[in-house]
């Protein structure tokens, strides 16, 4: 490339280029990757301006066969600033070049190895392609399609809504041609996506008298191209996810929400199933109504389950073509199907029956698990933790096809993402009524969890502690001692001092699962007083919130349910005066809270309670108990009067 540059080219050859570029083209796909690249000297040729119009225009159009070949032409090309030369070109007032050129950027922004941002390096390409989109049918196809594929996040969809995207693409809606139509449709797509303002704009916006999602919904109707269907019921449900139009709305419940379910028949091509379900899934994933009217509609449950059948036997595929092509597209149609039956089922107990009353369901689940594909386990995993919800599945099927089994061989050794999930579900599987539970305790999830709680990533530091709360709860004093001996009192001050207030609060649910039931009460108070009794001190005179607060008054009344170890408070004046200080706040909730610490301290029928209750008299406790019985809020009202007896008795 360097010895082409260095070497002016004379004019005669410049014609001589012209004349044979069916040569180059010829070149291009030549197995030798030197005779590939020797066709980037039409590069040079593009941005002489010795080169007449004509000739430009040709090697733009060579260029353009060029990047249509191998990803590494593409590569070649961009490390040879293929980029900044074409858009030189579109400032040419030629437009048969300047369509050549945007054609060329088209094919090399449409490449999976192009950096999406080179679109916006330069802050006056985007406002110079939007004042291009005016010029020809051919400039508004090319750049409504770079925008589509280079429009990723929302600070690109802010750069384009901010120079005006919105109106300069509106009307190409209504294009004479089929292409213009299409490629609009396709940029408002990627710009509604999770974007309110664009959103909420889009739905005021008026298009020859008529407004824009009108215009989707007649681009929805069955008579319409399936791809312009399908990108109509996106831009449909991304408005709606993104607030601008209600989900009860008929646009979405009679036009998009049924067009996304035809869209999942076996009469559509495998990508277009696909695209269907992965669509609804999203657009359903919130709300439980739409959950519920997708359920019943074409019976989608069992048209889903057709989704696990690819690729069919290979003795019925005598067309290796076929047999090719479902083997590439069977493990995203088990993604989508996955995805589609966790939104389905994500709040409705008869949905969650339906879907594992499919045929051989948790069986396909349970496949998922350890397929190969990362996003395949992902949404398997995200299918079972829908499921998992439902207190009748959780005794029944989970406990008929252990479950639990393949989930702790994918806690093992799994992604964050898919991490975050299965411990979300095994939180579900913990639970109390859960069969699983023991089970699972035997497995070694203590350990598993503990070191969940030591992650860098909030959401698995949080469901490593809810797991073990759920674990804790009404658990064999064995089963807690495992727990503080493998999670340490170390650990523990970490995660009460974590920056994220679930951590803390699922920390604060651990302690208060923990101290519960008198005998397991004083054993922990025994061994783990001293610490335990500091980790309350440093929550309540943090600047923490009510709920938090709350909390560790709770685990303070635990404390004080003990036989021995309500003395660790009694012997602590400044736990003592705290409690005093929270009797008289002004949250109801606190107050509450601090009085039952002051109940179980002060009941008449246990040891001692003679001398508690005098200690704390002395320290004006029974004044505040007078106060609080003439409260306007019944349940404190009642809790005072309650205690008051305990000093009457």
């Amino acid at each position: 490339m360097a010895c082409l540059l260095e070497t002016p080219i004379r004019m005669s050859v410049l014609s001589e280029v012209t004349a044979s570029s069916r040569h180059y083209v010829d070149r291009l796909f030549d197995p030798d990757p030197q005779k590939v690249l020797q066709g980037v000297i039409l590069l040079y040729l593009l941005q002489q301006e010795t080169s007449s119009t004509e000739l430009k225009t040709e090697c733009a159009v060579v260029l353009g066969s060029l990047a249509m070949g191998t990803e590494n032409n593409v590569k070649s090309l961009l490390d040879c600033h293929i980029i900044p030369a074409l858009l030189q070109g579109l400032l040419s007032p030629d437009l048969k070049f300047i369509e050549a050129c945007l054609r060329c950027l088209r094919t090399i922004f449409t490449s999976p190895v192009t950096p999406e941002e080179l679109l916006y390096t330069d802050a006056t390409v985007i406002p110079h392609l939007m004042a291009l989109l005016s010029r020809s049918r051919y400039t508004q196809e090319y750049i409504c399609q770079i925008f589509s594929h280079c429009c990723k996040g929302p600070d690109h969809q802010t750069i384009l809504f901010n120079h005006g995207a919105v109106q300069n693409i509106a009307h190409l809606l209504t294009s004479v041609s089929y292409k213009v139509r299409m490629q609009a449709l396709k940029c408002f797509s990627v710009l509604a996506f999770e974007n309110p303002q664009v959103s909420m704009t889009l739905v005021n916006v008026l298009v020859d008298g008529e407004l824009l999602p009108q215009i989707f919904v007649k681009m929805l109707q069955r008579d319409k191209p399936i791809e312009m269907q399908l990108t109509s019921a996106k831009c449909l449900t991304y408005m709606c996810r993104a607030g601008a139009i209600r989900t009860d709305d008929n646009s979405i419940v009679l036009k998009t929400l049924p067009c996304l379910v035809r869209m999942c028949s076996k009469e559509r091509l495998l990508e277009e199933r696909v695209e269907g379900a992965e669509t609804l899934a999203y657009l359903i994933e919130p709300d439980v109504e739409l959950q519920r009217i997708a359920s019943i509609t074409d019976h989608l449950i069992a048209m889903l389950a057709d989704y696990f059948k690819y690729p069919s036997s290979v003795s019925a595929i005598t067309d290796i073509k076929r047999l090719d092509h479902d083997l590439k597209h069977a493990h995203e149609l088990r993604q989508a199907a996955f995805k589609l039956y966790a939104s389905l089922g994500a709040n409705d107990e008869d949905i969650r029956k339906k879907i594992i009353e499919t045929e051989n369901m948790m069986d396909r689940i349970v496949t998922g698990l350890s397929e190969s594909s990362v996003k395949v386990r992902l949404a398997a995993v995200r299918c079972l933790h829908s499921l998992s919800r439902s207190v009748q599945q959780l005794r029944t099927s989970f406990q008929d096809h252990a479950v639990w089994k393949p989930l702790m061989k994918v806690l093992q050794n799994a992604p964050d993402e898919i991490l975050v999930v299965a411990s979300s579900m095994l939180c579900n599987l913990l639970l109390e009524f859960s069969p699983s539970k023991e089970p699972i305790l035997e497995s070694g999830a203590v350990e598993l969890l503990c070191g969940l709680t030591q992650s860098e990533n909030p959401a698995l530091r949080v469901n490593g502690i809810w797991a073990l709360m759920n674990m804790a709860f009404q658990a064999e004093q064995k089963i807690k001692a495992d727990i503080l001996r493998s999670l340490s009192t170390e650990q523990l001050f970490r995660l009460l001092s974590d920056s994220d207030l679930n951590v803390l609060m699922k920390t604060l649910g651990l302690l208060r699962n923990l101290l519960s039931t008198r005998p397991h009460i004083d054993k922990i108070m025994s061994t783990h007083g001293k610490q335990i009794m500091q980790a309350v001190t440093f929550i309540l005179e943090g600047e923490h919130n009510i709920e938090v607060k709350e909390q560790t008054l709770c685990i303070l009344a635990n404390i004080a349910d003990g036989t021995t170890a309500k003395e660790l408070i009694m012997t602590n004046d400044d736990i003592l005066q705290k409690i005093k200080y929270y009797m008289g706040h002004s949250h109801v909730k606190l107050q509450l809270a601090a009085m039952f610490c002051i109940s179980n301290l002060i009941w008449n029928e246990e040891e001692g309670s003679q001398e508690r209750q005098d200690k704390l008299r002395d320290m004006g406790i029974v004044d505040i108990l007078h106060k609080l019985s003439q409260s306007p809020d019944s349940n404190l009202c009642d809790k005072a009067k309650t205690a008051l007896q305990q000093y009457l008795a």
